[in-house]
């Protein structure tokens, strides 16, 4: 997955200095979220074993006991430029213990592409199988997100922010309705390793 430039101890700090993985909030139905940017799964920072590793110590182990939700921000994410592969996804999926699989409610995708869609509909039932398939939630825009995430508890990247507001002039076309929902800005999110996150969007 990538050429480890970097010791796989580095890598693990890296992921949790860009906070890839992180729980914040709770959706709804009160379960916990744990919230996934998939931008930086990135093939030019971390290794397969630096994820696996990462998710083995820090995250799997809070996911056994009880219901939990994911928040997956798929924003910005490219397929020849930070998406990590079907083998990588795979490789992951097959680590996480199966009472995690049993406890996991529902996948929020936020900001699909076509291609992620499709992806999904065939590789995805594939090699995850319907059941994980069946969990997913397409979401088009933030704004949508908080009819299943509760509000002000979820940070929200400043690029994912940025993205939704060049969707804005395609509302009209999603719903039909401009949004009532408030817009908060708070600091910027730098396209770099080292990274913010904005309340922008809660």
């Amino acid at each position: 997955m990538c050429h480890h430039i970097i010791s796989l101890s580095d890598q693990e700090q890296l992921v949790e200095k860009l906070e890839i993985f992180k729980f914040q909030g709770r959706d709804k139905n009160g379960h916990r979220v744990l919230r996934i940017v998939g931008k930086f799964l990135s093939a030019r920072f971390l290794s397969v074993d630096a994820l696996k590793n990462y998710l083995e110590e820090n995250i799997f182990p809070r996911l056994k006991k009880k219901p939990f939700s994911v928040l997956y921000l798929h924003t910005q994410v490219q397929k020849n430029e930070n998406f990590p592969g079907i083998s990588t996804l795979r490789s992951i999926y097959d680590v996480i213990p199966i009472d995690a699989r049993d406890n996991l409610q529902a996948i929020y995708f936020v900001h699909p592409t076509l291609q992620a869609k499709l992806f999904l509909a065939t590789f995805g039932r594939l090699h995850f199988g319907s059941r994980l398939y069946g969990k997913l939630r397409y979401i088009k825009r933030i704004d949508y997100l908080w009819d299943h995430i509760r509000r002000n508890e979820v940070k929200i990247p400043e690029f994912v922010c940025d993205h939704d507001e060049d969707l804005e002039g395609h509302q009209i076309l999603d719903c039909g309705l401009e949004s009532d929902h408030p817009r908060v800005c708070g600091a910027p999110f730098m396209d770099s390793p080292v990274t913010m996150y904005s309340t922008r969007c809660i």
